[in-house]
């Protein structure tokens, strides 16, 4: 018996092998030497920082901690528990 359905088990996967595809090249260039520039490492570490995000949003949803009051808190910074009229 499947603890969730096949489209949120599906995302999940693909999140979880699109950030480890990331984590590998960094691994590569971190412990393996491979060169890389300057600018080239910046992206690779935004694309990383970004796949992870997407893998945490998944790994939410598959246990469905999405649905939680927390995860409709602002991301912007702004405080959701002050009144906006002021």
């Amino acid at each position: 018996m499947a603890f969730v359905d096949e489209e949120t088990a599906a995302a999940y996967r693909k999140a979880w092998d699109e950030w480890m595809k990331q984590v590998e090249h960094l691994h590569r260039v971190f412990f393996e030497d491979e060169a890389i520039r300057p600018d080239q490492l910046k992206g690779l570490l935004n694309r990383e920082a970004r796949k992870k995000a997407a893998y945490d949003k998944a790994r939410e949803r598959l246990l469905g901690l999405d649905a939680s009051p927390l995860a409709a808190l602002p991301t912007d910074g702004s405080n959701p528990f002050k009144d906006s009229s002021e």
